[in-house]
């Protein structure tokens, strides 16, 4: 049992890619789509752009995307095998569900560039700046940080973002709301909280603005049955009916990234091997803590190809 992953923003950095591109055509190709796509030189500013540039939430999302297609490309290129050989399932988080829905063909690689540049775009105008925030909570439960939010409800809007992992949840919502949870979190027993250097409070009901707008793109694109099943972020469960894929897809704009659920059925489903494709390694970090006698790869850079290989 293989699962295949991708990574959601937070995990992109200056010159991601850009080795993938200089060795496999097959890469190269794809950042040539992807900066085609969206009328923009995107690789421009992964590679020789600053920290500040490659963070702003419209590049984040399609470089991001870019970088985990290049990767997969370049893996079946090299396995000679298809998707379903490779990987039972297959998920991502946040905006890695849209690079799962490209990797299983339900939608194109020019179409998912301009849907995460419309989307990243709409994320970023759904709130003022300096109007919300998000922070991370360590040493804490789902059932806690609940709690924590109910006692700060008269401060405006906060809810849980992302369930990444066991002791690991990030609230979202307006800043005075996410201030006073802060605030809270000794009295409730939280280990760590720490504000994010984030520039919208995503996941959560102040994106409803962002919501409309994919609602409104998704009644133009084309959905096709996925070649395996992938794993919502909202429902945490592997879906293949396109009309719940699309509606999952809207959800998820203001809903929770149910990720710690996800490596639950990952590891209900006794996986193996778990797959990182793209830039960083919290995924697979988040898998060695949760899923029992798993082995994690991560494929970012040429030389991680022979790891893979040779397991």
């Amino acid at each position: 049992m293989n699962f295949i992953v991708f990574p959601g923003q937070g995990s992109q950095r200056i010159g991601m890619g850009k080795e993938l591109s200089n060795n496999f055509s097959e890469a190269r190709e794809v950042f040539e789509e992807v900066n085609e796509s969206i009328n923009f030189n995107l690789t421009k500013i992964m590679w020789e752009g600053t920290e500040s540039e490659i963070a702003r939430t419209s590049n984040a999302q399609p470089a991001l995307m870019a970088c985990s297609v290049a990767a997969f490309r370049v893996l079946l290129k090299l396995t000679e095998k298809k998707l379903p050989e490779l990987a039972d399932y297959i998920c991502g988080h946040s905006l890695g569900e849209y690079t799962a829905m490209t990797i299983a063909e339900v939608f194109s690689l020019k179409k998912c560039s301009s849907l995460l540049r419309l989307r990243g775009q709409a994320m970023q105008e759904a709130v003022p700046e300096g109007y919300g925030a998000m922070a991370a909570f360590i040493g804490v439960d789902v059932k806690t940080t609940n709690e924590i939010l109910r006692q700060v409800e008269d401060y405006g809007i906060c809810d849980i973002g992302n369930d990444n992992s066991e002791g690991q949840v990030v609230i979202s919502g307006e800043l005075l709301a996410v201030e006073k949870a802060i605030e809270l979190s000794k009295k409730y027993g939280v280990k760590r909280a720490v504000k994010l250097s984030v520039s919208a409070p995503f996941h959560c009901r102040l994106m409803k603005p962002a919501q409309e707008k994919m609602r409104e793109a998704f009644k133009t694109t084309d959905f096709k049955s996925p070649k395996i099943p992938i794993v919502s972020n909202i429902t945490a469960s592997p879906e293949t009916n396109i009309n719940k894929l699309r509606s999952n897809l809207i959800d998820q704009v203001v809903g929770t990234v149910r990720w710690r659920e996800t490596m639950k059925f990952a590891n209900k489903m006794g996986t193996k091997k778990i797959i990182e494709l793209g830039s960083g390694k919290v995924l697979t970090g988040i898998a060695k803590r949760m899923v029992e006698n798993v082995e994690t790869i991560n494929i970012e850079k040429p030389d991680d190809y022979d790891n893979f290989l040779n397991s």
